[in-house]
């Protein structure tokens, strides 16, 4: 994660200050309270002082190369090139001209003494702002790689919701279709009702569902009018419960995630069998949401099209990506009855 104008980040600034001002104050905190020794020559000024400021000099010069080392040379030898000998040619480059203008620093500054201050000092001082360096540049990518990949899985998992989502309304779109010409033959005169309503959940799917999240009342709306057009449909042949919340809630919920479970029903629940019933019904509680369905079902398995399951198995995957650890969907059946049950946790 290289630096630049474009990308940096105040609290980052303000970090790298603090931290430039508390490791160039350390010569200070650290010179102590201790008296300098009697002076052998009076013109020489104390060797506590000169120290200190020897010390101080050694920190700034060390600034430019902790950056050197942490914005260029890994970066740009090591890591791009993956030529660490040419990073340790140009890094011992980089330390020599360190020492160097360190040592004429020394002259200029304090003449004749500069000789009375140990190299060991400079050598041990440069290699930890080596090693601090090379450790936040490390960490630094480490970072950046971390935040790449979190970006990636979010992009991936919207494109994924994203496509999940575009699937419910041709899925929808097939089976009211379906079921509209097997209503033109049987009763004609309420294929133009039934149009209507369609028309109305159309909107719904257009304009309603377009954010990421709807209020349940807005959910329950549009599957009330789902259960309209099939009562439409059916009438009196089968046998349909819609139990709502009994209180207000605030609870929003992704759009159009139940409806696949209600056309489930109908599609797998009325046909051939004897006396056919369906029962919804959603509750309210603490922790958020509780959904159930539940049909009757025929003892001989029905013949399946290569479509049959899509709505399912594109709902299950959407309850994974969007409620991961936050929802429990139970699905059972026997001989008699099909029965859903959801718990979502919003």
């Amino acid at each position: 994660m290289t630096i630049s104008i474009k990308n940096i980040n105040k609290q980052q600034v303000l970090f790298h200050i603090i931290g430039w001002i508390c490791f160039l104050s350390l010569p200070y905190l650290l010179r102590g309270t201790t008296p300098d020794p009697p002076k052998i020559n009076p013109s020489l000024p104390p060797p506590n002082a000169n120290a200190t400021m020897y010390f101080t000099l050694l920190s700034m010069l060390n600034i430019p190369f902790f950056y050197l080392n942490s914005q260029v040379l890994i970066p740009k030898i090591w890591t791009k090139r993956n030529n660490v000998w040419l990073y340790i040619i140009a890094l011992i480059v980089a330390m020599t001209t360190l020492f160097y203008l360190n040592g004429l620093g020394k002259v200029l500054l304090f003449g004749p003494n500069a000789t009375r201050f140990p190299r060991l000092g400079t050598i041990f001082q440069t290699l930890f702002v080596l090693a601090i360096s090379t450790s936040y540049r490390i960490m630094a990518d480490n970072i950046h790689k971390e935040e790449v990949r979190k970006e990636q899985e979010n992009e991936r998992l919207k494109s994924e919701l994203s496509f999940l989502r575009s699937q419910i309304s041709p899925h929808f779109m097939f089976n009211v279709l379906n079921s509209i010409v097997s209503l033109s033959r049987r009763k004609p005169d309420m294929v133009e009702p039934v149009v209507i309503k369609l028309s109305e959940l159309m909107r719904y799917m257009l304009y309603e569902s377009e954010g990421t999240k709807v209020l349940l009342s807005k959910e329950i709306q549009y599957l009330q009018s789902y259960i309209d057009l099939q009562m439409i449909r059916f009438g009196d042949d089968v046998v349909v419960s819609f139990q709502k919340p009994q209180k207000e809630s605030n609870i929003l919920l992704e759009p159009m995630l139940i409806i696949p479970f209600v056309e489930n029903a109908f599609k797998h629940g009325i046909g051939m069998i004897l006396s056919p019933e369906i029962h919804i019904a959603m509750e309210v509680d603490d922790k958020g949401l509780v959904f159930s369905v539940k049909n009757k079902t025929n003892p001989k398995p029905e013949a399946k099209d290569h479509a049959s399951g899509i709505g399912l198995s594109n709902v299950k995957r959407r309850l994974t990506l969007l409620y991961p650890e936050q929802h429990q969907l139970i699905i059972t059946q026997d001989s008699h009855w099909y029965d859903v049950r959801l718990h979502i946790e919003v």
